[in-house]
């Protein structure tokens, strides 16, 4: 426990208190109900005893991995109209949009430069370093150089996990890139809700030898040098679905530095290289066709998969990172007889340090597999090809030879609930008002559906998998009339989800609002698009709806 200093607290806590605001968050009010409650004053610098004991990281964020990143359609939008670098000594930069930047120096030497942060995509502290630093190296391997340096870069909310996290988060980061021969030379830190580590790395590279995304050409052969479903994994692992030894494979896979692979590739005469990482498969690659002015196809029954990862795709069990790469890279996909959606989920999953995606010349494609294979990279495969010029269009076609097992069934899980649901108000999320409520569970398919956790209704409205016992069968049908309602039709998913939050407002819900608002924002809404949602409702309901809502917006 931290040692109080009175004087130091009554000198602060004044200030507050004239000011009507606390110092280290003007949000609250001062006394806070941290004061209140446990006796410290956070603004004088009195912070609880950090808790102790091993912390399990995938519960503390709400994206793991790279899927935490923000998606590419909205990085598109947001990057358009930033002003170009003139400079001829920026080789490849922010138009490229390539694996990293490339600074040339002089005629025989470039830097190469990049940065990744991402949250936890594992539980271990120390592993989740390893795989914050082998992702960040990556990058330089990808565009053909060789990392020097490397500054940590870290959020961590400081007092409500153990110091001993970071500790090993930074260890496992300082330990892989010692195992790439990278110097860590600093670092900066931030003081956050979520834990998120990174790091910026500086490479070296000859200027005529950069391995950049956009050198494919005819007849080119696609090797990838690391299985996919990371995103799938860790998702599954969040829903304690993965299924047994899934994430330990997933885990040895993306703490597994990409150095061997270039090495080899380079060997092999590569023409042109990304790493598969947020953007999926599909995104990435899809990028680097259109760079390359050219038209690619992949096998799907060759591309290497995780072990678990066909049956969670066939259970259903897809993040909504796999909906918003799907958003920004679909367009691109041409896909062939035989395909169904849940097999073309795998071409979307976002990667969390995932395997380099490279062309080599056809009579070099056995020997670099073989190679990879001999190296550790036993996962590489041979993937498929390029047709020749076109316009950035993926052709994944399918020979038969591999397809989705049968889907396993789960019993929904009841939620406890100790009061009854009001009897004056029947309809869903009908805890209005009362402040020891149950926040209503939001379906991961992303309808918008309002799922309210009462009287031992099931979290899950998915409709996909069995009831537990006790649950009626009307109860069963009026949650699969949710499902329904709320499923994208005539009106689309983001319609639907501007509507939940105004009728939550109007209905005065406060756990409503508060997750039809976090739903609105994974779904990609700014504030400006949820305070319309809110006044939309505000406009029916007059004053009161208008100060429900002032008073909930700070803490949604």
């Amino acid at each position: 426990m931290t040692v109080k200093d009175m004087e130091k607290r009554r000198r602060v806590m004044a200030r507050s208190m004239q000011l009507g605001h606390c110092i280290c968050d003007p949000k609250k009010s001062c006394p806070c109900d941290i004061f209140r409650q446990q006796d410290l004053c956070p603004c004088a610098g009195e912070q609880p005893t950090p808790p102790a004991g091993p912390a399990k990281l995938t519960d503390l964020v709400h994206r793991p991995g790279c899927a935490s990143k923000i998606d590419a359609r909205s990085l598109k939008r947001i990057l358009t109209g930033l002003p170009s670098i003139d400079d001829p000594r920026v080789l490849v930069g922010m138009p490229a949009a390539d694996d990293a930047g490339v600074y040339q120096l002089d005629e025989d030497q470039a830097l190469v430069q990049t940065v990744d942060v991402f949250s936890p995509s594992v539980d271990d502290p120390y592993t989740f370093g390893q795989i914050a630093a082998a992702n960040s190296v990556s990058d330089v391997y990808a565009m053909g150089g060789r990392p020097i340096t490397a500054l940590s870069i870290v959020g961590f909310p400081v007092g409500s996990v153990a110091d001993d996290v970071l500790h090993e988060i930074l260890r496992g980061g300082i330990d892989k890139m010692k195992e790439a021969e990278v110097a860590v030379i600093g670092g900066h830190s931030i003081n956050d809700q979520e834990i998120k580590a990174g790091f910026a790395v500086t490479g070296l590279i000859h200027p005529k030898k950069i391995a950049s995304n956009a050198g494919l050409r005819a007849a080119d052969q696609l090797v990838l040098t690391k299985p996919l479903g990371t995103g799938v994994l860790a998702f599954a692992g969040q829903i304690g679905r993965a299924p047994d030894g899934a994430l330990e494979a997933a885990a040895r896979s993306m703490a597994r530095l990409n150095r061997e692979a270039a090495r080899l590739m380079i060997e092999c005469g590569a023409h042109a290289c990304t790493d598969v990482t947020g953007f999926g498969l599909m995104g990435h690659l899809s990028a680097m066709a259109a760079a390359s002015k050219a038209d690619v196809e992949v096998l799907w029954d060759d591309l290497p998969v995780l072990p678990g990862l066909l049956q969670c795709l066939a259970d259903g069990i897809v993040p909504g990172a796999i909906e918003r790469n799907r958003e920004a890279s679909a367009a691109s996909l041409v896909a062939g007889d035989g395909l169904d959606q849940a097999m073309l989920d795998l071409c979307f999953d976002p990667q969390t340090s995932g395997g380099l995606l490279i062309a080599v010349p056809p009579e070099n494609v056995e020997r670099l597999v073989e190679q990879l294979h001999e190296s550790g990279d036993v996962g590489a495969a041979h993937i498929g090809e390029v047709r020749g010029p076109g316009t950035g269009q993926v052709f994944v076609l399918t020979s038969g030879k591999r397809s989705l097992p049968t889907p396993r069934r789960f019993k929904k899980t009841k939620v406890a609930n100790d009061r009854p649901a009001s009897a004056e108000s029947p309809g869903c999320c009908s805890s209005a008002g009362q402040e020891d409520s149950t926040e209503p569970v939001m379906s991961e398919e992303g309808s918008g559906a309002c799922c309210c956790p009462q009287n031992g209704v099931p979290e899950d409205c998915s409709g996909t998998e069995e009831l537990s016992a006790g649950v009626s069968e009307t109860e069963a049908r009026f949650h699969e009339f949710l499902k329904s309602a709320n499923s994208p039709g005539a009106l689309g998913a983001k319609t639907k989800q501007a509507m939940a939050i105004a009728l939550s407002v109007l209905a005065k819900c406060e756990p409503c609002v508060k997750s039809h608002v976090k739903k609105a924002r994974a779904m990609g809404f700014t504030q400006e698009e949820i305070d319309e949602a809110a006044w939309m409702a505000i406009a029916f309901g007059g004053s009161p709806l208008m100060m429900f809502y002032k008073a909930l917006r700070s803490s949604v």
